[in-house]
C-alpha cells in the first residue's frame, strides 16, 4: 500500500499545501482551511500504514506521524500539520524510489530469463518452451538471444556476458567449451548441446535467488522497528512532560512534529537495499538484507579449495624433456594427439601448446584407451600420451616421477616410437587473484580464514601456505565441512564459499553461504545466501567491502537522524521551536539522512589505473606468458648437468644463456624503465617497486655469473658443474618468485574490477 500510494499521496498533499499558500496572499483565513484539508487528508494513509505495520508485527514511527497530524488539527496548527503531511509523503516517496532504484538490477535478471527457444532436429527447427529442453538436445541460439540452458558449444561463438559479470567486452568461446545459461549470443547464431534442464542450469538458480531477494524486505528494518519502539515512548514522554510543565498543549504537538517520522525507519532500509543493488552491479547477488548485514559483519571465512581459490581445472605447470629433446618438441607432440581426445587433461595440454605459440600438427589413427592414454601417429612417429604402467627406468625418468610427487602434480608421459621423450606435469593452480583477495578480506575486518578440501594434505598445505591462511583441513567429506563450519560459527559471523554440489550443505550451514555461479553447481547456488555471477574469487572481497560500507552507512544514518531529532525535540519542549519550525527541521533531517543512505549505491573508491599504466601491465603480463619457454630452458639446462658436462648439456646451457640475454633481460630492463616508474606515479610511493627492482638486480647478477662460466678459457669443465647448477637453479627459483610477485601484486590491477 505504501509503495502504491506514496507518490499519489505526496502529489495531492503538496498541491493542497501550495494552494493554501497562494490563497493566503488574498484571504489568510481561507488558507488555514486548505492546510487543514491537507493535514486531515494525510491522516488516512498514515493510519493505513500503521495498520500495515501492525499486521506485519511492526510498531514504528508512523504512529508518531498519526499523533502529530491529529495533534496539529486539535490545536489548530494547520500549517505545521500540512508541512508534516508533506514530510511524511516525501519520506515514503524517497523510500519507494530508493527501493525501486536499488532493485532495478535484480529485476533485470528476472526479465532476461528466456521463455522459449528452438531445437535443431532432423527435419529443421522446432520452437519449444525452455522448460521442455532436455540434456542432449541441440539448442539453437540466435544473435541477441539469451542462452537458455547450460551446455556445450558445437561451434566457436562470441557472447556478451556483461549482464552477469559487468564486463563490457564480448567474450570468445571455442568449440567444445562449456557455456552457462544467461549470457547473450552476439555476432552469429550458435548451436549448444544442452547439458542440463533449464531448471537445473546455473542461471535458473540465480533467477530464483533474485526472485527471493525482490520479494523479501530487509530484516534490518525489523531491527529499526525494535529501536523505534524505544524511541516512540521517549518522544511521547517528552511531549507529555512539555505539556504538563508548561501548561501549553502546543509544545507537546511541537515535540511530536519534530519527532515524526523517525529517520531510522527510512534511512536503514534504503541503505541496506542500496547496498544489495551495488553488490549486484559487481556480480554478487544477495538473497536478502539479512545476508548483506551478515556479510558486512563477517569475521571468519571458510573457503573451499578446488574451483574457489584454485582455477578448478588442471593446467600444465612444467614440461620436462628427455636428453636430446626440447620442452617445445615434447609439448607439441602431446598436443597433436590430445587435440582429438576427450579425457579431462587433454584440453589443458592443447591450451598449453596454444599459449606457447606452437604449431600443432594433425594426428592420424588416434585411439583412446580410457584411464590409460591416447595413441596417434604424428608424421612418421607413433606417439603415446598418458600414464605409464612400468616404473621409471632411467635417471631422468625417476627425477620426473620424484618431482611430480614433491610438487603434488599429475605426470602425463609422452612416448614416441616406444621411447619416452618427456613428461608434462599438471596441477590445479591458484587463482591469480586469490592472494590479493585474502589480503583484502583481512583489511575488511576478517580475522580468521580457513580452507577446507577433499584433496591430499600435501596439496592443501601448499595452497594454504601460499595464501597465508590460518588453518586448513584436507580430505574433507561434505559432513566434515558442515561440522567445521558450525564449529567456526561459534567464533563469530562466518562466511562459507564454495562451488560444488558437495559444498551445498556447508553453504546452508554458514551464516552467509556464497556460491561461485560461473562453473558452480545449481545446488550450490540454491543453498547459498549470495551468488558470485562470474568466475572471479575477488568478487567476494568486493561483496564484503560493499556490505560493510552499506551497514556502516545505515548505522550512521540512523544515529545521525535520531540524534538530530532528539536535539530538536529538546528545543521544542522548551518552547524554542514552534510546531511549524519543528516540522521544517524534521523534514530537513529526514531528507538529509535518506539522501545520505543512498550513498550506498555509489561505487567504492578503489584505485583506478590510468589507461597508459593499464596498457603497460597488460603488455608485460602477455610477455610473461611468452617467456615461459625461456624459463623452461633454464630449468632444462640445470637438469641436463646432472650427468656432468656432456655435449648436450653444454649446448643446453649455452642455449639457455642465449635466450636469457636476448629475450629475458630486455623484458626486465623495459619493466624497470617503463613499468615501474608508471607504477611509482600511480601509487605515489617511490618505495612501492623497490623489492621488485631488487629482484631484477639479482636476475642480472645470476645471468652475468652464468656468462662468466661460458667465457672461461677452454669451455666448461667438470669442476664448474656444481656452481653452474647452483646458478641455473638459483636463476630458475628467482624467476619463478619474481614472476609470481609481479603477476599477483601488479598485473591483477589491470584486470576488470
Amino acid at each position: 500500500m505504501k509503495a502504491r500510494t506514496g507518490r499519489l499521496f505526496l502529489t495531492a498533499v503538496v498541491l493542497t499545501t501550495i494552494a493554501g499558500g497562494l490563497v493566503r496572499l488574498q484571504d489568510p483565513p481561507s488558507a488555514r482551511i486548505w492546510w487543514a484539508v491537507a493535514t486531515a487528508a494525510a491522516v488516512v494513509p498514515a493510519v493505513w500504514w500503521v495498520v500495515e505495520d501492525l499486521r506485519a508485527r511492526r510498531f514504528g514511527a508512523d504512529v508518531l506521524a498519526v499523533l502529530a497530524l491529529v495533534g496539529t488539527l486539535v490545536v489548530g496548527e494547520y500549517l505545521a500539520g500540512a508541512v508534516v503531511a508533506v514530510m511524511v509523503g516525501t519520506g515514503h516517496a524517497l523510500d519507494d524510489y530508493a527501493r525501486r532504484r536499488a532493485r532495478r538490477d535484480l529485476s533485470a535478471l528476472l526479465e532476461r530469463a528466456p521463455r522459449r527457444t528452438q531445437l535443431r532436429e532432423a527435419d529443421g527447427l522446432r520452437p519449444v518452451d525452455v522448460d521442455a529442453v532436455a540434456p542432449g538436445d541441440q539448442v539453437v541460439v540466435r544473435p541477441g538471444e539469451v542462452v537458455p540452458v547450460d551446455g556445450i558449444l558445437l561451434g566457436d561463438a562470441t557472447f556478451d556476458e556483461s549482464a552477469l559479470t559487468g564486463e563490457p567486452d564480448p567474450v570468445a568461446r571455442l568449440h567444445g567449451e562449456r557455456v552457462r545459461s544467461g549470457v547473450v549470443a552476439v555476432g552469429s547464431a550458435v548451436d549448444v548441446r544442452a547439458a542440463a534442464t533449464a531448471h537445473e542450469s546455473t542461471y535458473a538458480g540465480v533467477v530464483r535467488l533474485a526472485e527471493e531477494a525482490a520479494a523479501m524486505s530487509a530484516p534490518v528494518v525489523r531491527v529499526a522497528d525494535r529501536i523505534a519502539v524505544v524511541f516512540l515512548p521517549v518522544a511521547v514522554l517528552v511531549a507529555g512532560l512539555a505539556a504538563v510543565l508548561s501548561g501549553d498543549l502546543t509544545r507537546a504537538v511541537a515535540v511530536l512534529v519534530t519527532a515524526t517520522p523517525c529517520p531510522l525507519l527510512l534511512a536503514v532500509p534504503v541503505a541496506i537495499t542500496a547496498g544489495m543493488s551495488r553488490a549486484s552491479r559487481v556480480g554478487v547477488v544477495l538473497r536478502d538484507g539479512q545476508a548483506l548485514e551478515a556479510l558486512g559483519s563477517a569475521r571468519i571465512a571458510v573457503l573451499d579449495k578446488t574451483g574457489t581459490v584454485t582455477v578448478g581445472r588442471p593446467v600444465v605447470v612444467d614440461v620436462v624433456a628427455a636428453p636430446r629433446w626440447t620442452a617445445a618438441g615434447v609439448l607439441g607432440l602431446a598436443a597433436s594427439v590430445e587435440q582429438l581426445s576427450t579425457h579431462a587433461l587433454a584440453s589443458a595440454v592443447v591450451e598449453a601448446a596454444r599459449t606457447a605459440g606452437l604449431r600443432v600438427e594433425p594426428a592420424q589413427d588416434v585411439r583412446e584407451r580410457p584411464g590409460h592414454g591416447v595413441t596417434g601417429r604424428v608424421g612418421s612417429s607413433l606417439v603415446f600420451v598418458g600414464a605409464r604402467d612400468e616404473e621409471p627406468s632411467s635417471d631422468w625418468e625417476r627425477a620426473i616421477a620424484g618431482k611430480a610427487r614433491l610438487d603434488a602434480a599429475t605426470p602425463v608421459w609422452v612416448q614416441a616410437d616406444d621411447e619416452f621423450v618427456g613428461a608434462l606435469l599438471l596441477r590445479d593452480p591458484l587463482r591469480r587473484e586469490a592472494g590479493r583477495t585474502v589480503r583484502r578480506l583481512r583489511a575488511a575486518g576478517l580475522r580468521r580464514i580457513v580452507m577446507l578440501t577433499g584433496d591430499r594434505p600435501a596439496v592443501a598445505q601448499d595452497v594454504a601456505g601460499m595464501l597465508g591462511l590460518d588453518d586448513v583441513v584436507a580430505r574433507c567429506t561434505p559432513e566434515d565441512k558442515v561440522a567445521r563450519v558450525r564449529e567456526e560459527r561459534s567464533g563469530g559471523v562466518t562466511i562459507m564459499v564454495g562451488d560444488g554440489i558437495n559444498d551445498a550443505p556447508a553453504l546452508a550451514a554458514a551464516d552467509v553461504g556464497v556460491a561461485l555461479g560461473n562453473r558452480g553447481s545449481a545446488a550450490a547456488a540454491q543453498a547459498a545466501d549470495a551468488v558470485i555471477l562470474d568466475d572471479r574469487i575477488d568478487r567476494l572481497a568486493d561483496g564484503v567491502e560493499i556490505a560493510a560500507n552499506a551497514k556502516r552507512i545505515a548505522v550512521q544514518s540512523a544515529a545521525a537522524g535520531m540524534g538530530l531529532a532528539l536535539v530538536a525535540m529538546g528545543f521544542a519542549a522548551f518552547g524554542l521551536l514552534p510546531a511549524i519550525g519543528g516540522a521544517l527541521v524534521q523534514e530537513a533531517i529526514d531528507v538529509a539522512v535518506i539522501l545520505y543512505s543512498l550513498r550506498a549505491l555509489l561505487p567504492l573508491r578503489h584505485r583506478k589505473m590510468r589507461p597508459g599504466t593499464t596498457g603497460l601491465l597488460t603488455r608485460f603480463d602477455a610477455e610473461h606468458a611468452a617467456l615461459q619457454d625461456v624459463r623452461d630452458a633454464v630449468r632444462v639446462a640445470a637438469d641436463g648437468l646432472r650427468a656432468g658436462v656432456t655435449t648436450d648439456a653444454a649446448e643446453a646451457v649455452r642455449h639457455a644463456h642465449r635466450l636469457v640475454v636476448e629475450r629475458l633481460l630486455p623484458h626486465e630492463h623495459a619493466e624497470e624503465h617503463e613499468l615501474y616508474p608508471a607504477l611509482t606515479e600511480e601509487f605515489g610511493d617511490q618505495h612501492a617497486t623497490v623489492p621488485m627492482s631488487r629482484g631484477h638486480a639479482e636476475i642480472e647478477r645470476l645471468v652475468r655469473r652464468l656468462g662468466r662460466h661460458l667465457d672461461e678459457p677452454g669451455g666448461m669443465t667438470t669442476d664448474q658443474v656444481d656452481d653452474l647448477r647452483a646458478t641455473l637453479y638459483g636463476l630458475d627459483a628467482v624467476l619463478r618468485l619474481h614472476f609470481a610477485q609481479e603477476e599477483e601484486g601488479y598485473f591483477v590491477l589491470a584486470e576488470p574490477r
